[in-house]
């Protein structure tokens, strides 16, 4: 039943062209790179809305002519004005696909001309005309009878359908549907490469092959300069504290998980994380991917503003848009205050900010972002008012508690048996200090010992931890102008007593 079902869903870009040619507009323009897909997708669209009389599908190049599928190109029509004196000559429903048309439409008023004509001998008539270039080139004579629309990156439908040719049905459709998860984002081609990937390193193609379609992904996605895709693997566990942000992640993993049976809004947005530098905020946003158990993106608002990009406003609605597409996700905003700046500061910085209060209210369901901010002040209030963030969470220094579990954590994560140190007898020194300052007193410890050749003691953590001058120290005022800041506006990540 399941296969069956799979068999005859529409994909998201089947619809939207069905919906075109239902509304009886003649002429679309589709901006993609992907012709060969738009010739997939049409193909599909023919079987769907010819009914009795069934559409024909027809493909134009200006190096291959005008040819009909299964039969040979006509060479003669390469000429772009001869072309569309065939469409206007047919008769009978028929879609034509004229690939890479922009350019004679840019530089040819007779062209121009003539597509006009094309438009309404085409009306009523069961002919449509769909053109695709990898740019929009739209006459303004022309902009009231075409019908624009950018092309997505394919939806599960299309790429489970895609996967299912290219593996010949060699793997279970439950797996398919989690590679299809897998290679959310991309377009058809680079999904071919991903899954050549995968053959190459796995044996089979099961679920162990979905790391090696993550790391091509990872490579694509890397290449933008400003997204990053992090595969960390932390875990809550791998987090010393934090236990009411942890609970409150845990419960929203739930609804989470339900979003499409939600509505819109109960669906978790996501957080904001603000405080102390060095207190763990960049390593509990990557136990929430893992707890989520979606991929992580980074988008670096520094590089963003470096204007090695373009312009930095088009770059960070590109970089959301494409986030969008690779949904379900986490997305991660580091250090967000370096480009989220109230809309009165005028310039690049307030549209940006105009533009993410909007897309934050309107974005998909499957897109959960986590937003992390040292200098918290120059957040503007209406980015941490309720709506605009599920919660907003302050990390401050750790406790007690807190602090002996983050150096358990360490020294496990190195390899040392953390029950043969009497923990408890650093807390005296360890007062005030950051979880990276934690981190570097065992990292310190350790090397001091694999120097002498030797185990890690209890003093080797003492006499590296009375050398230490913690941040908070060093930078007091600093420290209790932000915890002072976020007394009243923001949810401990902490409670006050463990």
């Amino acid at each position: 039943m399941l296969s069956t079902k799979v068999e005859t869903a529409e994909s998201r870009a089947a619809r939207e062209i069905r919906q075109i040619l239902e509304s009886g507009r003649p002429l679309a323009y589709v901006r993609t790179s992907e012709e060969q897909r738009v010739a997939r997708v049409l193909q599909d669209v023919a079987g769907r809305v010819g009914g009795a009389t069934p559409y024909s599908v027809w493909t134009w190049s200006l190096t291959e002519g005008m040819r009909r599928e299964g039969e040979a190109a006509d060479a003669s029509a390469g000429d772009p004005r001869r072309a569309l004196d065939l469409i206007v000559a047919h008769r009978g429903p028929a879609i034509f696909h004229l690939r890479d048309f922009h350019e004679p439409l840019r530089t040819s008023p007779e062209i121009r001309r003539r597509l006009r004509d094309v438009y309404q001998d085409s009306l009523g008539q069961k002919k449509f005309v769909v053109i695709t270039a990898p740019v929009r080139a739209i006459p303004e004579e022309l902009e009231r009878s075409i019908v624009y629309f950018e092309l997505r990156p394919p939806d599960s439908v299309e790429l489970v359908s895609f996967l299912r040719g290219q593996t010949g049905g060699r793997i279970q459709e439950a797996v398919l549907d989690q590679f299809a998860r897998a290679l959310q984002g991309l377009t058809l081609d680079e999904s071919r490469f991903a899954l050549h990937r995968a053959i190459a390193a796995t044996a089979t193609l099961g679920s162990e092959s979905i790391p090696a379609l993550l790391e091509e992904k990872r490579l694509l996605v890397n290449r933008s300069g400003v997204v990053e895709y992090i595969s960390d693997g932390t875990t809550l566990d791998d987090v010393g504290g934090l236990e009411n942000l942890k609970k409150w992640l845990l419960d929203r993993r739930k609804l989470f998980e339900m979003r499409d049976a939600l509505s819109a809004e109960i669906v978790p947005k996501g957080l904001l994380m603000m405080g102390i530098p060095g207190c763990g905020k960049s390593l509990a946003v990557k136990a929430i991917a893992s707890s989520f158990r979606l991929p992580l993106y980074r988008v670096d608002m520094v590089e963003i503003f470096s204007g090695r990009h373009g312009k930095p406003e088009g770059v960070f609605v590109e970089a959301c848009r494409m986030m969008e597409e690779m949904s379900p996700a986490v997305l991660w905003f580091d250090e967000i205050e370096q480009g989220i700046m109230s809309a009165e500061t005028g310039g690049e910085h307030g549209r940006i900010f105009g533009f993410f209060l909007t897309w934050m209210q309107e974005k998909v369901r499957g897109l959960f972002v986590a937003a992390t901010a040292n200098r918290i002040e120059t957040l503007p209030a209406e980015m941490i008012r309720k709506g605009r963030f599920d919660e907003v969470f302050f990390v401050d220094l750790p406790v007690d508690d807190e602090r002996l579990e983050i150096l358990r954590i360490h020294l496990t994560r190195r390899g040392v048996d953390a029950s043969r140190f009497d923990l408890k007898q650093l807390l005296s020194f360890t007062v005030g200090w950051a979880g990276a300052e934690l981190e570097q007193c065992v990292v310190s410890a350790i090397t001091q010992a694999r120097l002498e050749d030797r185990e890690v003691t209890d003093q080797d953590l003492i006499d590296v931890a009375v050398r230490i001058v913690p941040l908070s120290r060093t930078m007091k005022e600093q420290i209790n102008k932000i915890r002072a800041w976020a007394f009243e506006r923001a949810v401990r990540a902490t409670p006050h007593t463990l």
